[in-house]
Order: C-alpha cells, then structure tokens, then sequence
C-alpha cells in the first residue's frame, strides 16, 4: 500500500538512478554501498515490484522503475524547491503581514510606517485593521498589534519601541469657564472626560519634582472609548483630559489646548508591537523599521529600547 512507503527511500532511489552507481549515490548521500542497496530493496518489497536489474558491474531501470523514477524525481524536485521557497521566506520579507492598531495610532503612527515598509519590501502585502478593541492575535490570524499605553499581562510576546508621554489639557474656553487646576487635587472639582479603555479612567497618579506621589479620583462628565473621541470631546470644552503627548502635540503648540499641572508628571506609557512567538523576519522587519521611524521623527515620542 502507497501509505506503507517509506519516503526517505524515493530520494535514495532518485540519487541512485542520478548518480549512475551505488558508489557514486553513496558518496553523495554520506552513506555506504549497502545502505543504498538496502534502501532500493525495501523499496522494492514496499512496492511489490522490482525497480532496478543489477549486477557487479552494471544497472538497468526496469520498465516500471522508469515510470517511477520520472515521477519521484518530480517529487523530490518540488520538495526542495518547497525547502527553497521556505528558506527565502525565512530570510526575506515576504507574503501578508496582518497588523491590528487603534483608531487613534493606526492612522498616526502605523499607516506611515507601512508606506516606507512596501516600498523598503515590496513582495510583503500588509493589511491594516484599525479598532478600539483588544483583538486575539492567534484566533483573528494578526501577524502582529501596535498598542499604545500599559500592557495587560498575557503570554503574547512584546517589544516597546518606545515611550508616550502623558498630557492633562484643556481649551482655554473650558478654563475661563470652570478656572485653572493649580494641583491634582484640584482636579476633583472639575468636569472630566474619561477613556473607557483605560484600566483605571478616572484615578490617576501625579508624581511632583521631588517625586513624591499623589493619586486622584475624578469623576466623569463624559467618556468614550477611543482616544480621538476623547480628544473631540476636550476641544468641544466639555472638560478636562489625559492625552497621548502624538495627539495634543499640534494644538499644544497652537494654543487650542494648554497644558496643566506642569510641575506634575504621570506616568509615561508605551509603545509596543505585541505578537505571539518567535517573530518572521517580515514581522521583525516591521518591528525594526516602526522604531527606527519613531526615533527619526521623534512624533512626540522618546524612544526607548525595546
């Protein structure tokens, strides 16, 4: 029965019938003489037919062994073009690259950084998915997710390219409203809108210059659970916000937000591409390029090693 054949033995007898010689297939093989002769006649039993007409001094495929012999030269000769192909996506970037970012980063940080990767690797097709929630990187088939904050424990594996610095803002409308915060306390009196995606939305710690600590709970006027959202909201006037430093940076510098307590600092979060095992070098690469843009262009962010 084909399912009773041994496999190794289609290669030996391929060598063999290339070979033109038991000495010569053994020397190729690393093997010795009556290995390969051993091979060829398992082979033969397993088949139930004789391949090859031997002697001491001479070999002849059989009529059958002819018609076998051209098919398995096939079969080995598409196996190692397999083995080729994989080693060139070993080492080359190649194939789909599915990445998951947020609605917030995706377009700011990850959809540049994919522009540079298909010119730099053009055999990869990258797909990116933008959602504000946590996506299953195994059940969902994403090579790789950029998430931007604190990480939750998981068995995923993760690189941080780098820091994010934290801003609490406000429009200067929302102030001459409802007054300047001049400590976190302060804050406690003051309409909030909170990211809902945040473990904690409405309690955050400040640190001073001396660094010693202080945490707050607020209470929320409004909430959303995407970070544009958020911001929306803040330029609205409807209150008081924590804010990635990517997303205020331009209505920081334009006057349309300002920045409060700024002897106080909270705590930096993360940048970070999240996957599961060993990384491809398709998905190393994209690692590697989403850094090197970062510390580049700066975006805000400082970087920090991964």
């Amino acid at each position: 029965m084909a399912t009773d054949i041994n496999l190794n033995r289609l290669a030996v007898f391929v060598t063999l019938v290339q070979a033109g010689s038991f000495t010569a297939a053994a020397e190729q093989l690393g093997t010795t003489k009556a290995m390969v002769s051993q091979h060829l006649a398992k082979l033969e039993d397993e088949l139930g037919m004789t391949l090859m007409l031997r002697s001491t001094r001479k070999m002849s495929l059989t009529d059958a062994g002819e018609r076998f012999y051209q098919d398995c030269a096939q079969v080995v000769a598409d196996a190692e073009a397999a083995i080729t192909r994989l080693g060139e996506c070993r080492d080359t970037p190649m194939g789909s690259l599915r990445i998951a970012a947020a609605g917030d980063h995706g377009p700011f940080i990850v959809a540049p950084a994919l522009a540079d990767y298909v010119r730099r690797y053009p055999q990869v097709r990258p797909e990116l998915v933008v959602s504000d929630t946590i996506v299953d990187l195994i059940a969902e088939r994403f090579d790789v997710a950029v998430r931007i904050g604190w990480l939750r424990d998981s068995s995923l594996r993760s690189a941080k390219l780098a820091d994010v610095a934290q801003c609490l803002v406000a429009t200067p409308a929302y102030l001459a409203a409802h007054g300047t915060p001049t400590a976190p306390e302060d804050l406690a009196a003051h309409r909030w809108v909170a990211l809902t995606v945040l473990p904690s939305p409405t309690r955050w710690t400040f640190s001073d210059g001396a660094g010693a600590k202080q945490a707050v709970q607020v209470e929320a006027a409004a909430s959303a659970n995407s970070t544009l959202a958020v911001h929306a909201l803040v330029m609205a006037g409807v209150g008081i916000a924590v804010l990635p430093d990517y997303v205020a940076r331009d209505d920081l510098a334009a006057g349309r937000l300002m920045p409060l307590l700024p002897a106080y600092t909270l705590p930096a979060g993360g940048v970070y591409a999240v996957y599961a095992g060993q990384p491809t070098v398709k998905v190393r690469a994209f690692i590697d390029l989403l850094k090197e843009r970062m510390q580049a262009e700066g975006v805000g962010l400082q970087a920090s090693g991964a």
